[in-house]
Parts: structure tokens; C-alpha cells; sequence
């Protein structure tokens, strides 16, 4: 399994950017894809998610509002789309994805928020905004 993120970039704050995380390998239909992001000196925190299942979104309380994560099961490829960009939003961004396998069927709920909830991470795509 390959997890490929793109999309990042420099903006101003109130801008917009959208990112991709393309996965291949993957053989299953329903898994959780998380957005995760790392600014230097802090450690690495949920941002969104969505279960490819039904479609079930989670969002941390500090994006909400101004982020929207969407899938295209076809293409096995989950997007983060920002606005609002604010300079705080500055930090590398990270796409992961579980193997279904290895929990219960159906959405994480409150565990979307976990990094060990995932079993596959991407290389990550920069994000800076600036005021």
C-alpha cells in the first residue's frame, strides 16, 4: 500500500489550497483515510478523516468550518480541500489509512483521531501560510 499526497503550497492567510492523497495497493472498498499535520516543535495532530464507506467525515474542532474532506472511491483518492487558511494551518500535512482488517467494520468514531488507528502513512506535503 503507497499513500501519495500533493497539493501543498504557500498561501496568504484567508487563501484556499487542496489536497490529494492518492493510495494504491489497496484491495479493500471500506477503510479510514485521515489527514494528520506536524508543525516543527509540536506533535503531530488529527485534522479530518473520513470513513470510504459511508462517507462519514470527523473534523477537528480548530478546522471545522473551513475544511472539507471528500473522497472519489473510483480513483482511491481522498481530498482535503482549506479555506480560510490561517497562518496557525502552517504544517506538514500527512495522509494515512487503516487496514480494515485490523478493526471492527464501520466507522472509527472518536478513534479517528489516533495515529496508531492507522496502519499506512504518506510522505507528507508542505503547507505555510503566511499573514
Amino acid at each position: 500500500v503507497q499513500l501519495v499526497e500533493s497539493g501543498g503550497g504557500s498561501v496568504q492567510a484567508g487563501g484556499s489550497l487542496r489536497l490529494s492523497c492518492a493510495a494504491s495497493g489497496y484491495t479493500y472498498s471500506a477503510y479510514s483515510m485521515g489527514w494528520f499535520r506536524q508543525a516543527p516543535g509540536e506533535e503531530r495532530e488529527g485534522v479530518a478523516a473520513v470513513y470510504t464507506g459511508d462517507g462519514t467525515t470527523y473534523y477537528a474542532d480548530s478546522v471545522k468550518g473551513r475544511f472539507t474532506s471528500s473522497q472519489d472511491n473510483a480513483k482511491n483518492t481522498m481530498y482535503l480541500q482549506m479555506n480560510s487558511l490561517l497562518p496557525e494551518d502552517t504544517a506538514m500535512y500527512y495522509c494515512a489509512a487503516d487496514n480494515p482488517r485490523s478493526h471492527p467494520a464501520g466507522p472509527p468514531g472518536e478513534w479517528w483521531v489516533l495515529e496508531s488507528w492507522y496502519d499506512y502513512w504518506g510522505q507528507g506535503t508542505q503547507v505555510t501560510v503566511s499573514s
